[in-house]
């Protein structure tokens, strides 16, 4: 469910805007279809391993754990997981991170740690680093698939044109289970509030915003089709948004919490019938997650009306003979409506010579003193352009420009 990008660093600095660039390669499932091991990996990774990370980080009842510009190129692993490159320390050592608007928290694996995937991904050197402060305290993050251990520090950032001084991150020095011995990226750059954070201190943006590095408090959020090799990467804005990566007005959504990025949706309507929390509910705008997920009961009433069958696996199959049948998925958030097709929200993969569909659908149960969450991930986000503002608390979203529609 995720696919993997190379990643080519480009910045573009004006006034005080950095882009952040965002790329793709072959995908992780077809690597693994053509070593036979396809099968094996699905039935111990589920497509939501990643995900779990909101039900299990924080005590019930609790929260989930300038001036200038730029733009970062974000890449696209196993078609949903989008991260880019950043440099810690001096000189810089480089890592490739998820920016992942559903976490706060900044890692990245130490030259310490003990784990099989830290064997198979940079490491941070802390006594290479002139500008490195050690801070000895503890940290842990809960994943579905087993817990992240790490001490804190402090260092130099550098994202895209921008550096920021003492920023608070952790290194890992204990990674179980193989979920991020597949992983094509090294770390994590979490860009929530700070309420959500394990590791003291400031989260990355807020860093750059007390710094004064940005024009403004807010980053936006292009990210690519998987169309074909020949589109356009992904890309991060720091310090407002790209115009031309998106078409008509931005639709402003106030937050409804400020811990992860949430909103609250109007509803969600199958072909015209309003069949999912009418009287309204609650969503996370979440990078970090590859599909759409929402509550279990929602979400299988939802795979029925799309004709989604579960498999032995863990995934919703779809025949692709029907997908100009199925009906279009519309989420209504600020009084607009946001339409996916089956284009959209069905995932092709080719097993041999067999095109298999996949739902881009799926269950998490996640509560809020606000009600049941929906988390809007990357199949709903790679068709808007979306804009974070931290200075007034809320979300934008436009039509997303991609290639055919310029």
């Amino acid at each position: 469910m995720f696919r993997l990008l190379f990643l080519l660093f480009l910045v573009w600095t004006s006034s005080a805007l950095v882009r952040v660039p965002l790329t793709r390669v072959r995908s992780i499932r077809t690597r693994l279809r053509a070593d036979g091991l396809l099968e094996e990996f699905l039935k111990v990774h589920r497509p939501d391993m990643f995900n779990r990370r909101y039900a299990q980080c924080f005590p019930p009842g609790t929260p989930s754990l300038r001036l200038g510009r730029a733009n970062e190129k974000i890449y696209n692993f196993m078609d949903a997981q989008y991260y880019g490159e950043i440099g810690l320390g001096t000189p810089e050592q480089n890592f490739s991170v998820v920016f992942d608007t559903g976490s706060a928290d900044l890692w990245v694996p130490s030259s310490y740690c003990v784990s099989e995937a830290c064997a198979l991904h940079k490491r941070f050197k802390a006594f290479e680093s002139s500008s490195f402060h050690h801070d000895g305290r503890m940290f842990g993050i809960h994943y579905g698939s087993g817990h992240l251990l790490g001490v804190m520090a402090r260092d130099t950032l550098k994202i895209g044109g921008l550096t920021t001084l003492n920023q608070e991150f952790g290194e890992s020095v204990y990674e179980p289970g193989a979920a991020f011995v597949m992983a094509k990226f090294d770390g994590v750059l979490g860009m929530g509030y700070r309420s959500l954070a394990e590791i003291v201190g400031n989260p990355v943006f807020d860093n750059m915003v007390a710094q004064k590095l940005v024009d403004e408090p807010v980053f936006s959020f292009y990210l690519s089709r998987r169309t074909s090799s020949t589109d356009p990467e992904g890309e991060l804005t720091l310090g407002g948004s790209n115009e031309a990566l998106y078409t008509g007005p931005i639709n402003w959504v106030p937050l409804s919490a400020k811990g992860y990025w949430q909103i609250k949706m109007d509803g969600v309507a199958v072909q015209g019938v309003n069949s999912f929390c009418p009287h309204g509910c609650q969503a996370i705008i979440d990078t970090g997650t590859s599909l759409i997920a929402g509550p279990t009961n929602d979400i299988l009433n939802l795979q029925q009306l799309i004709g989604a069958t579960p498999t032995n696996i863990g995934e919703f199959l779809i025949d692709c003979v029907r997908l100009s049948s199925l009906p279009q998925v519309t989420f209504v958030l600020g009084g607009k409506e946001y339409t996916l097709t089956s284009e959209h929200y069905v995932r092709k993969e080719m097993l041999g010579v067999q095109e298999l569909c996949f739902s881009g659908f799926q269950a998490v149960d996640i509560f809020s003193p606000e009600g049941p969450l929906w988390i809007l991930g990357d199949v709903f986000l790679t068709e808007y352009y979306t804009i974070f503002d931290k200075g007034q608390d809320r979300v934008g979203f436009a039509l997303a420009r991609h290639p055919a529609e310029q």
